[in-house]
């Protein structure tokens, strides 16, 4: 049940990637691809909305900017075509894309398990490691842009990291908050460990 804040959180998502000259060219970049279902995600919502809410004049450093899409009926290796299109079109953004349909082919080699197939674009949303970074957003066909949380953005605007265990398990949630440094980042935000 998402709180009767939800609604103020999303119009002012949407405003802060309406106002990032960056960000707004990555969608409209993307959105040339002409691919049906597809957001930008994770590392790159989080960091637009925790450095302004830490008011960082400057954008932080992503290693990765996630083009994540959905289609079941593309070929295998369509997200580097689309890799290379976009690194092609928008040099200095370091894209990583990842049709979400087929996370479940190369799931177990990296986490150690297996995983059943996703449906949907959403669905893989709500699968990523913490609920803060369970969020993407895309242009709408009018250009409008679009938040897809499926686990709602309290987490995000509360700067809170908290385990998503759907398909990561501790010890992977606990490797990616030491690898990724977000307090020495982001010194307001909160941990909740599992």
């Amino acid at each position: 049940m998402h709180s009767p804040h939800e609604s103020q959180r999303r119009d002012e998502l949407v405003r802060l990637v309406q106002t990032s000259p960056w960000f707004m060219s990555a969608l409209c970049t993307v959105q040339a691809l002409h691919l049906k279902s597809w957001c930008i995600g994770a590392g790159a919502v989080r960091n637009l909305v925790w450095d302004h809410l830490h008011g960082y004049k400057n954008p932080s450093k992503l290693p990765d900017v996630d083009l994540a899409y959905f289609d079941p009926s593309a070929q295998p290796l369509q997200d580097d075509a689309f890799q290379n299109i976009l690194q092609t079109r928008e040099p200095a953004i370091p894209w990583e894309v990842t049709n979400q349909a087929f996370v479940h082919t190369w799931f177990e080699r990296y986490f150690g398990h297996a995983v059943e197939p996703l449906h949907s674009l959403e669905e893989a949303i709500a699968t990523w490691p913490e609920y803060a970074t369970c969020v993407g957003v895309t242009l709408g066909h009018q250009g409008h842009v679009e938040v897809i949380a499926p686990h709602g953005l309290e987490d995000l605007f509360a700067m809170r990291i908290q385990h998503n265990p759907t398909r990561v398990s501790v010890e992977t949630f606990r490797d990616r908050v030491e690898k990724k440094q977000y307090m020495t980042r982001w010194p307001l935000a909160t941990i909740l460990w599992s």
